[in-house]
């Protein structure tokens, strides 16, 4: 009887602690996400616990540092983590060791502000072969059909050339020469962006575009270019520098320099921060821009749904990138891969620059 009681109680310990181990098992699988340990997507089709390489054109560019932070952000609210890693130079050599880091690292993905449109494509294949996924933003690589990757697009590349000259246009009449003051000569964005502008001043024959030169986004570099212009001709009309760090310098000399800003016309893509006392002061009319830390933050969100499985580079995909909103995958066209548009630029001026704090 003793035996057989001892025998009882020794089974329905056992069974209680079976039940208690798969209580427990599938209490620390749960957690307000739906996170599943096993590294399966959750409930919001992204995996936790991400890593995503951020390598932006250099570590010290304004924009770049606003477009890293919304990145930040959205692998936070993911479960993930972002690591920024490039050189200070806007050169594809200085990007080359991030993207050997997150290799060693075994990141999930990269998310890539290209400096050279091919120069950086045997760092990246490597990485794809590692099974790293590839985004490029704000500047598209040209890789061919090797790396497969998605490039988040901050407007549509047409309308940003072709607005630029257009404010520009309506500012000095249609009339009179221009220049361009862009960043580095291999920037894939600028020159696309500037293709479109060459095309756009066919609407204006009294428009002539005398020069364009590369301040390579360094402000000294900018500086030393602009005054060549300047220099080399002074009957010059207008400006268009579609780089942050170009239009801000150009900016600041222009508003120390009222003889030469009464002559001349600038404008181009901008920070509201930084160009927003310029505005005031009479030294620039109006420019535009988009958000990068929303072009940060959908990289982001891109880059954890294809490391996820729950987006994928065919037309039409779709995914969830937060407080933005879904957005879809377009096919290939016009020399770019697939793609994802974050949106219209915004034309700043008076009326409405003091609204942004970006």
């Amino acid at each position: 009887m003793t035996i057989r009681t001892t025998a009882r109680r020794r089974a329905t310990a056992l069974l209680s602690l079976v039940v208690a181990c798969i209580t427990l098992a599938a209490c620390g699988s749960s957690n307000s996400a739906g996170a599943d340990p096993t590294g399966k997507p959750t409930a919001t089709g992204v995996k936790k616990g991400l890593t995503v390489y951020f390598i932006p054109k250099d570590t010290q560019n304004p924009y770049e540092v606003l477009a890293d932070a919304g990145g930040k952000k959205a692998l936070r609210e993911l479960g993930g983590k972002v690591v920024v890693s490039s050189g200070t130079a806007d050169t594809a050599a200085a990007q080359i060791p991030s993207i050997q880091a997150a290799i060693q690292a075994h990141a999930d993905a990269i998310v890539i502000a290209g400096n050279d449109p091919s120069a950086l494509c045997p760092s990246l294949n490597q990485a794809s072969a590692a099974g790293i996924k590839i985004v490029s933003f704000d500047s598209d690589i040209s890789c061919g059909t090797s790396p497969n990757h998605l490039f988040i697009n901050q407007a549509d590349t047409k309308v940003i050339g072709t607005s630029e000259v257009d404010l520009l246009a309506k500012e000095i009449h249609s009339t009179g020469q221009i220049a361009i003051l862009s960043a580095a000569a291999s920037a894939t964005n600028q020159n696309a962006w500037i293709g479109y502008m060459k095309q756009e001043l066919a609407k204006y024959p009294n428009m002539k575009l005398v020069s364009t030169v590369y301040g390579n986004d360094d402000p000294a570099t900018s500086l030393t270019v602009l005054q060549g212009l300047l220099s080399a001709y002074p009957n010059l009309k207008g400006i268009i520098s579609p780089t942050t760090v170009g239009i801000s310098t150009a900016a600041q000399y222009l508003s120390s320099h009222k003889d030469v800003a009464a002559k001349v016309t600038l404008t181009g893509l901008g920070l509201p921060s930084q160009m927003k006392s310029y505005v005031h002061d009479g030294t620039v009319k109006s420019f535009e821009l988009w958000n990068p830390s929303n072009l940060g933050y959908l990289a982001g969100y891109a880059a954890a749904s294809l490391a996820s499985g729950s987006a994928s580079l065919q037309a039409g995909s779709t995914f969830k990138a937060g407080t933005l909103g879904s957005y879809k995958v377009l096919g290939p066209a016009a020399g770019i891969g697939p793609s994802v548009v974050l949106g219209p630029p915004t034309v700043f001026d008076a009326a409405n620059v003091d609204r942004f704090d970006f």
